[in-house]
């Protein structure tokens, strides 16, 4: 007989990152997907077994961030899994718990990461950080409507019974639509939404980071509002009995019942990102600790701590885990530990479901939390100091522990990123990039700088090339933003100026190199190591670049380095190359030494069979694939390094295209566009019309198929700019590879002032 009382079941562990979102599409099934940019598959291992065998469904480049489910069908007998992230394109896969490299079906066509998908009868909704949703075909894969109105993110997106489709935005409002227009806008919440779900009397709920839970009518009229969080509600559901669970920043998962709080069960994480029901009643969740849970009302399904310990044997129980987390002073308010209560308190009961008290064990502050269900009292984490809780600083009005000091360009005053030790550094991130309106690319680099709490920073390499690019960051289309180009619409072909990709923290390349070397020290491995002549030739190379020392001063040092560069490529694993291919990629723009270099017993060998041979383009590694292609980009900066580009134009194009060929990593794929745009501009230039048709393949196709905007631009720059060269390279183009085709399709697919310019200005020529 099923209890009133959710315990856990099963405590899953595979995930590297935090788990964002989660399915329960069956009894005996669950789905997750993680910042570690997978899919997976949990399979209960028999009807009411507290175990699951875990599978990897997919993996991609970047953060995997929503999830949604298609119900078995003739075609498709197991079902559809549908995912989507910061690679922009929603995949569709079955889910045979293999990473097989190609999905199903794919969905490209939002501009930024997707952050919500619902699936309903014959359709898929999505929503993205390009504040718009999508409205699906299921079986085309077609789009039907763009809703767009939005004036921020779209986190979360549903279509109800009566065929409305709603939004909820960072906006704070939900948008109510029907046939892809807007009919109703709700105003309730005050802060951002994030999360809605169905409720079985044809209602909705919604939850936002005002920490509240809302439920609806059908019609959108305001049935209850929710309060027992305490901070950001990221995720709700509806359990098959017409009970709500919802889950946050506040650590907590909470079951409501006509309007109350009846459990509340506290996670040993800061967030719980996501929240999802199977048809059973069970609940499964996804937290920032990197870990699936399932919890049962069932008692068959209750896991006891010998089965959590044979599965998991270095692990706490459940409960023994939320006990031994810490919670931030600053989460909690002002306390003074003297007049606080002593653990006698615990034997009155508590007023409410999900009350918190702080009691006094001896020196130390313990924070306990009132279950009504248990009718007893749970150790919830120790209280202690947060670094800086105790010197707040005003921003706007409002107290922080920390106002940062961000510099995003030189001479530009710092930007000010305000932070409570008590948030989520990827929301902080994420709030502080919408507000100063950044790219989303720079989201790692911000959260990581907060978690390093280092005062003041500098943005480095971003996904984009550098804003000296007339292609990057500072150009790229926004959303709500009216393009210079539509004012003036500028020529763009022929394009003549060689591209590089230059931008860099040279600072961080230095520590990286300096942290490996010291690792492989001291784990004995002195063979990998870089002796002190190594240490300061790569020094100098840093120091010359960083200082823009000449053209000669820096040939000298970089001729002396690249020994040991070489060296290192051959030595040390492909994870720890990063930062040495990062510097081969600035040598190569600074320098044409990159391309002069021979081993001192092979003098045929160049940095092209270096790179051939120490696997640097292993479709496995696609950010030392990147940074090879940018090395090859940067070559075009002189005129002798362009000349070994052109001698070595088939198997650099080769190397790079096998590796970027189905890749979901983004910059790789904007990389390799830049790459072929240089040699379109040489190609035309010198009139090489046998080499500018051996482009034509990737050109046509990568037009006509590809998502992503900035590679999508590049790629028909470089296209146009060969269209100049007329004769048979034209006649090849419109007959044999159909590019008048590509560009329609890429103009219809895009929806960019720029791209429609463009694909404007390559028809004429045709």
């Amino acid at each position: 007989m099923a209890s009133e009382i959710y315990k856990l079941s099963a405590s899953l562990a595979g995930h590297e990152d935090d788990v964002r979102a989660v399915l329960f599409p069956d009894h005996n099934l669950v789905i997750s997907s993680s910042r570690d940019s997978s899919v997976r598959l949990w399979t209960r291992d028999s009807t009411n077994a507290t175990t699951f065998t875990q599978s990897i469904n997919s993996t991609g480049a970047g953060f995997i961030n929503s999830l949604a489910w298609i119900p078995p069908s003739p075609e498709h007998k197991k079902g559809l899994v549908i995912s989507g992230g910061h690679e922009t394109i929603i995949e569709v896969r079955e889910p045979l718990g293999e990473a097989k490299v190609d999905a199903e079906y794919i969905m490209p066509g939002h501009a930024h990461n997707v952050c919500a998908l619902d699936v309903f009868g014959n359709i898929v909704i999505s929503g993205s950080w390009d504040c718009k949703a999508r409205i699906w075909a299921q079986g085309t894969w077609e789009t039907i409507h763009i809703l767009e109105g939005h004036k921020g993110s779209v986190w979360a997106v549903l279509a109800l019974e009566n065929g409305v489709v709603l939004t909820g935005s960072a906006d704070k409002t939900i948008g109510m639509w029907r046939n892809g227009k807007l009919v109703k806008v709700l105003k309730e919440h005050t802060d951002c939404v994030r999360g809605l779900c169905r409720l079985p009397n044809g209602g909705f709920a919604s939850c936002g980071n005002d920490a509240t839970v809302r439920i609806w009518s059908e019609d959108g009229d305001q049935l209850q509002e929710l309060h027992g969080h305490t901070s950001f509600v990221y995720s709700v559901a509806s359990l098959p009995n017409g009970d709500i669970v919802s889950s946050g920043e506040d650590r907590t998962v909470k079951v409501w019942r006509n309007g109350d709080c009846i459990q509340t069960i506290t996670h040993p994480a800061i967030s719980v990102w996501a929240v999802a029901v199977s048809k059973t009643g069970d609940i499964a969740t996804g937290a920032s600790d990197r870990m699936v849970r399932v919890f049962s009302r069932d008692p068959q399904r209750w896991a006891d701590d010998a089965t959590i310990k044979a599965s998991f044997p270095f692990s706490l129980a459940f409960e023994d885990s939320v006990a031994a987390s810490s919670i931030p002073a600053n989460q909690v308010g002002e306390i003074n530990k003297e007049k606080l209560p002593t653990l006698e308190a615990l034997n009155r009961p508590g007023n409410k479901d999900g009350q918190v008290i702080m009691v006094r064990n001896g020196d130390i502050v313990e924070a306990h939390i009132w279950s009504s269900a248990s009718a007893s009292w749970s150790n919830v984490g120790t209280v202690v100091d947060g670094a800086g809780s105790t010197q707040k600083k005003e921003y706007q009005g409002k107290e922080y522990d920390y106002v940062f000091d961000v510099d995003i360009q030189e001479g530009v005053p710092p930007l000010k990123l305000p932070y409570n030790v008590n948030q989520n550094p990827y929301e902080a991130a994420t709030k502080f990039l919408e507000n100063n309106k950044l790219p989303i690319t720079y989201l790692d680099t911000v959260a990581n700088f907060i978690t390093q709490n280092v005062k003041g920073t500098t943005i480095g390499q971003a996904a984009e090339p550098a804003p000296s690019d007339p292609y990057g960051t500072e150009s790229r289309y926004r959303p709500g933003e009216e393009s210079s180009s539509r004012k003036t619409k500028p020529k763009v072909l022929p394009h003549r100026t060689f591209l590089n990709i230059t931008q860099a923290n040279l600072g961080m390349i230095r520590k990286k190199l300096g942290e490996i070397n010291e690792g492989l020290l001291a784990d004995g491995n002195k063979e990998f190591c870089l002796n002190p002549g190594e240490v300061q030739g790569l020094d100098d190379l840093i120091d010359c670049l960083e200082s823009k020392q000449s053209p000669a001063a820096i040939s000298k040092v970089t001729a002396d380095a690249m020994y040991t560069l070489v060296r290192l490529l051959k030595i040390w694993s492909p994870t720890q190359r990063i930062p040495v291919l990062d510097l081969l990629r600035l040598a190569s723009a600074a320098s044409p030494m990159v391309t002069t270099y021979h081993p001192e017993d092979d003098s045929s060998v160049t940095i092209v069979d270096i790179f051939e041979q120490t696997g640097v383009f292993d479709k496995a590694q696609p950010n030392n694939a990147m940074l090879g292609t940018r090395t090859f980009v940067n070559m075009f900066e002189s005129a002798k390094a362009r000349e070994y580009a052109e001698q070595n134009f088939e198997r650099i194009f080769k190397l790079v295209s096998t590796a970027a060929e189905g890749s979901s990593n983004k910059n790789l794929r904007v990389a390799f566009a830049t790459l072929v745009l240089n040699y379109a501009i040489l190609f035309n230039t010198k009139n090489s019309v046998e080499q500018a048709k051996s482009l034509l393949s990737y050109l046509t196709s990568t037009i006509a198929n590809e998502a992503d905007s900035e590679t999508l631009f590049r790629t028909m720059v470089a296209a146009g700019t060969l269209l100049y060269l007329g004769g048979d390279f034209k006649k090849a183009a419109v007959r044999t590879f159909l590019i008048r085709r590509a560009v329609d399709l890429a103009v219809g697919r895009a929806h960019e002032a720029r791209i429609t310019d463009l694909g404007a200005e390559i028809s004429a020529l045709l």
